[in-house]
């Protein structure tokens, strides 16, 4: 079986390398971008099977990517999980309008990323 491809978009290195570790750890093939308009470059160039999207980004923010995302036909059925800091009811909204499957806020617990992008990528075993 081949492992799924998450593409992570966080401008945070260290947070970056932590949640690649985390990924790659569960078997997962992972990807990272640094900010909105080098996501949107990987994002055809691997076509991942999920992304974790940050939304205080350089270039563009989350929200537009994930606009973005939503509005290419050959990416729009990826599953769109956004982690911020940002935790205020208009945003988590916001997040919803562009598309995103899911809003996580930070700090996280790891678990509960892993079960989100679990049935998310396997809804038949979830």
């Amino acid at each position: 079986m081949d492992k799924n491809r998450i593409l992570i978009v966080e401008d945070e290195e260290s947070l970056l390398k932590l949640e690649s570790i985390l990924l790659s750890s569960k078997g997962y093939q992972v990807y990272g971008a640094t900010n909105g308009r080098t996501a949107l470059e990987e994002l055809k160039r691997i076509m991942p099977d999920l992304v974790l999207l940050d939304i205080m980004l350089p270039e563009l923010d989350g929200f537009e990517v994930c606009r973005q995302i939503r509005e290419d036909p050959a990416t729009s059925h990826i599953p769109v999980v956004m982690l911020s800091a940002r935790k205020n009811r208009l945003d988590v909204e916001r997040g919803s309008q562009v598309g995103a499957d899911a809003y996580v806020t930070k700090p996280f617990k790891s678990a509960k990323v892993m079960e989100i992008i679990e049935s998310l990528l396997h809804p038949a075993q979830s």
